[in-house]
């Protein structure tokens, strides 16, 4: 619930009333004293969604731009009369939904000052560095909480929608400065890390599950980061806190930000190169699904001057950041179709390897395990096998195989090949591990 305080200029009085009384509103009217322009004040209680329409029904009555309107978030009225206009306006605008004044307040308190901002930015991107690294969700999670980036997500979406350009301009400006700050900041913790021997210097990075999750995005990321900035937007227009979708926005940004460190740290190419254009990603279409949802969720400027300016800056700003997640959707779509094709090798090899143990001079074999390796498309610098980087293609396949002392298959390793060529069309290295099983009686 809402309670408004309005200063009525001089003349303006009985349009208030009137207005008010209209709309079966329960208010006060009290004389003003203080010997300015003001003739009373009026207050009022209202439902949270009845906020922005009665405000902008009292300007088309003629309450001018001079007035003060205050918004004061109260407990209760329990008279019949507010529980009456509370279920029509549900019934006229559906749920919750905070006015327009009170979501640009918001949005500009999300913000903290330049020096908390960066401060928390460097603080949570050396946590997750640290978590990445260790390999623990739990630190990695931590350092989402304590981020400060969703204040500019959702601010750059409120100033596009209600042309308030200030606003836009600080959002835009600190997730720059976000983005870049932690990448800087976990990279020199990472390098700091690996240069004091602080780390395992011969442990594959690529090999740590919290950093290669982060190192191949699909089209699930970006669905991923587009539900974020709606959460965030919906959050903050029905007035409820969003610390929790602060969370998940920040789980889009920091973690990848810290892989890239961790990859320029470590001079690994591809892994700084994958995790980057997560991170992009999730900016862009962070920002694009708050505009859309603000668009959707229907608010908009008062005045026609802004309104129409305010379409114009909307529509050319989507159109960008449409663009540009076309452009990267291009290293998406590579990213899904290698992931893809992955899991359908590995489904050919699996039904060859399988088939042929089925044969009868294999009979005492067992197979054991079956595991594909990978290699970049387009190596830069790394010589290992990379299962988990982006645009990788099968080179080697592992197959364990349990067999009785003093067996041999000979032939094993040409025939797998062979099967497995046939059935997936990939020619690749086949390796075959024996473990030998000794079969004892009671």
């Amino acid at each position: 619930m809402r309670l408004l305080q309005v200063s009525i200029p001089t003349g303006e009085r009985e349009a208030v009333v009137r207005t008010l009384e209209a709309e079966g509103i329960d208010f006060f009217l009290t004389d003003e004293t203080s010997g300015r322009k003001y003739t009373a004040i009026a207050t009022f209680p209202l439902p949270p969604n009845a906020v922005q329409p009665i405000i902008d029904k009292l300007h088309d009555a003629g309450l001018s731009d001079e007035a003060h309107t205050v918004i004061i978030d109260a407990e209760t009225d329990t008279s019949r009369q507010f529980e009456q206009l509370a279920k029509r306006y549900d019934a006229e605008n559906g749920g919750d939904r905070i006015a327009r004044d009170e979501i640009l307040t918001q949005a500009r308190e999300m913000s903290p000052r330049l020096q908390t901002f960066v401060f928390m930015t460097v603080v949570s991107a050396v946590v997750a560095t640290a978590g990445l690294l260790l390999d623990s969700p739990a630190v990695v999670v931590g350092s989402m909480v304590i981020a400060p980036l969703v204040g500019p997500a959702l601010g750059a979406g409120v100033g596009t929608v209600l042309n308030e350009r200030d606003l836009f301009r600080r959002g835009v400006k600190l997730q720059l400065l976000g983005v870049v700050t932690a990448i800087a900041s976990s990279t020199l913790f990472a390098l700091l890390v690996r240069n004091l021997f602080l780390f395992p210097p011969n442990t594959d990075i690529v090999s740590i599950s919290q950093i290669s999750g982060r190192l191949s995005p699909d089209f699930l990321s970006l669905i991923v980061a587009l539900g974020a900035g709606a959460a965030g937007i919906v959050s903050l227009a029905a007035g409820v806190s969003v610390a929790l979708v602060g969370v998940m926005i920040a789980a889009a940004l920091i973690p990848p930000a810290a892989a890239v460190g961790i990859g320029i740290a470590w001079r690994e190419p591809m892994v700084a190169l994958g995790a980057g254009v997560l991170v992009l990603v999730n900016v862009l279409s962070i920002n694009l699904s708050a505009i859309a949802t603000l668009q959707y969720m229907g608010y908009q400027p008062r005045s026609w001057f802004k309104l129409e300016r305010s379409r114009e800056e909307t529509v050319r700003r989507v159109g960008v950041l449409v663009f540009a997640l076309a452009v990267l959707s291009l290293f998406l779509g590579g990213v899904t179709y290698s992931t893809y094709q992955g899991a359908q090798f590995e489904e050919g090899a699996d039904t060859a390897v399988t088939q042929l143990f089925r044969e009868p001079q294999f009979e005492q074999a067992e197979q054991l395990n079956m595991q594909a390796q990978y290699q970049q498309s387009f190596p830069l610098g790394r010589d290992s096998y990379a299962s988990n980087l982006p645009f990788r293609e099968p080179s080697r396949v592992i197959v364990t195989v349990g067999r009785p002392q003093g067996e041999r298959y000979p032939n094993l390793p040409t025939r797998l090949h062979n099967r497995i060529e046939r059935k997936t069309g990939r020619d690749v290295t086949i390796q075959v591990r024996y473990v030998e099983i000794a079969e004892t009686s009671a």
